[in-house]
């Protein structure tokens, strides 16, 4: 046996010892011909990326969708499991019904019905999360080459789903008011003259991930006509329409129609992400075709998990804990805003959601927030780079902040730290272009209407494609101004917060 070929050996038996097996370049080529044409499609979720990072104790991680179960008081959960383990220990550790408990589907009701929806338990399934709900959908209506609609950005972690099945997707710009529907008529029409029709129409019309917006109720309403006039399905996915901070709430799409809207709710955002418990209400024939690709998945989801939330729900007025998640996640948004207009370039844009988890932010086009994010993270601070909204490498200079994750002088701290690598960015381009931030060219002009990024220094958006800010908000605060700069100037569904002059360098902390 040559040297070579004995190596190789001592490393395979090596790997056996320690129970893994180094992965090489031909091992990989050995499995390829074994994969599935869609693994060539298949795109990793940013957010699954950035977990690791979410658990360093070292990082401040605006990244992730996440609520802050550090709120849910852990004697309370002790509680509701000592109540399942006594009154139903058995049946929780036992399989379930691929729909859902009976008892759950229950919950699900209450929920809906504290937004004006009223549903019927046997048109509920229980889902493993709202995701698998998105997942289902794809799995029952999605043929390679099919067409999805969705807004641009759209959620990033629907995009992987929608790249595994193979579809084609065509995203439509927003503005303030959500999704354009205009130009979403204009493309449905453009779709039906080359001889395509889309399978569904996919929204998140409530505080957008990632920008932030809420879909307008004139929209709302045509939206749901369209789909009528057209006979096309709307996958309405609304995990965060209960976490609204201000203004008036606005009928979910199911409420306005039931024959074309496949619904997707979740417990992730108003309890837990950890039980795993989502649900989608559907039309009687699309929910039977679910329920036998959930089973085909995972046959139920989780007795545990189900029992868990059927005991929160019969201990006490189940809202009382969303109410004060409310008030938390207000306020750490005032925070955030207010950071962002202090640590900021003056280039730079974002949203004023009126609720949700999310702010959307876009910086000057030179910069690109897939390598900011590298030096970022050396700097222990993360973030969503904006081209995981999209499916066609848009989104370049903007980025999703997470504010309900982490405390009130972590996201200060975050944003600080931020700012100050973006101001590094904003100097090098300025000394390679020979330019002041003031003295740079804008943009060309873009419609007033759109949203994405804008003209350096005027605060109004364009058409850029990283879409999520208000463009139709003007003027910049004088520099300096704090919390009256932000959140008092800004009003309005996501609208833009004003933005400051360049702030002075400041020492790096740490």
């Amino acid at each position: 046996m040559s040297r070579g070929a004995d190596s190789e050996s001592g490393d395979r038996a090596a790997g056996r010892a320690t129970g893994r097996q180094r992965s090489t370049a031909h091992d990989l080529e050995r499995y390829a011909g074994l994969f599935a044409q869609r693994t060539k499609v298949m795109r990793s979720s940013a957010m699954r990326d950035l977990m690791a990072l979410i658990e360093r104790d070292d990082v401040i991680s605006l990244a992730g969708g996440l609520p802050d179960t550090s709120t849910f008081p852990p004697d309370s959960y002790a509680s509701l499991m000592g109540d399942v383990a006594s009154s139903s220990c058995a049946r929780a550790l036992q399989y379930g019904p691929t729909e859902g408990l009976a008892l759950v589907r229950d919950c699900i009701g209450s929920v809906m019905a504290a937004e004006g929806m009223r549903v019927e338990s046997d048109e509920l399934l229980v889902t493993t999360g709202a995701q698998q709900a998105i997942d289902l959908v794809c799995k029952t209506l999605i043929d390679p080459g099919d067409v999805i609609v969705a807004e641009a950005p759209t959620y990033p972690g629907a995009i992987p789903t929608f790249c595994s099945y193979q579809a084609d997707v065509v995203q439509i710009e927003i503005d303030r008011d959500g999704m354009r529907i205009d130009v979403l008529e204009e493309t449905l029409e453009a779709l039906e003259r080359s001889g395509r029709r889309p399978k569904f129409i996919y929204t998140v019309p409530n505080f957008h991930n990632p920008a932030g917006v809420t879909l307008s109720l004139e929209r709302r309403r045509r939206l749901v006509e369209i789909a009528a006039e057209r006979e096309l399905l709307v996958l309405e996915d609304n995990p965060y329409g209960l976490l609204r901070y201000e203004g008036e709430p606005l009928p979910p799409l199911r409420s306005l129609d039931q024959d074309f809207v496949i619904y997707a709710g979740t417990f992730s955002k108003i309890l837990s992400p950890g039980a795993r418990l989502g649900w989608t209400a559907a039309p009687a024939p699309i929910l039977a075709k679910l329920q036998l690709g959930k089973q085909g998945s995972d046959l139920c989801s989780s007795s545990i998990a189900q029992y868990f939330v059927s005991a929160y729900f019969q201990a006490g007025p189940w809202d009382q804990y969303v109410r004060s998640l409310l008030e938390i996640y207000r306020r750490r948004r005032d925070v955030m805003l207010d950071a962002l207009a202090e640590h900021f370039p003056r280039e730079a844009e974002w949203t004023r959601p009126q609720g949700g988890l999310f702010i959307w932010a876009t910086l000057p086009d030179y910069i690109d927030t897939t390598d900011l994010l590298a030096r970022a993270i050396s700097d222990r601070v993360a973030f969503v780079p904006g081209r995981a909204a999209f499916v066609d490498g848009r989104g370049g200079s903007s980025m999703r902040l997470n504010f309900s994750g982490v405390a009130e002088d972590e996201i200060r701290e975050g944003i600080r730290r931020i700012g100050e690598v973006v101001r590094e960015q904003v100097a090098i381009y300025g000394t390679l272009t020979g330019t002041s931030p003031a003295q740079r060219p804008s943009r060309p002009a873009q419609r007033a209407d759109s949203v994405g990024t804008a003209s350096p220094g005027t605060g109004v958006g364009g058409a850029g494609g990283a879409a999520g800010a208000d463009a139709r908000t003007t003027g910049s605060a004088r520099p300096g101004a704090g919390a009256a700069g932000s959140t008092a100037a800004a009003g309005g569904r996501g609208e833009l917060a004003p933005v400051v002059q360049l702030p002075a360098q400041r020492k790096r902390a740490g």
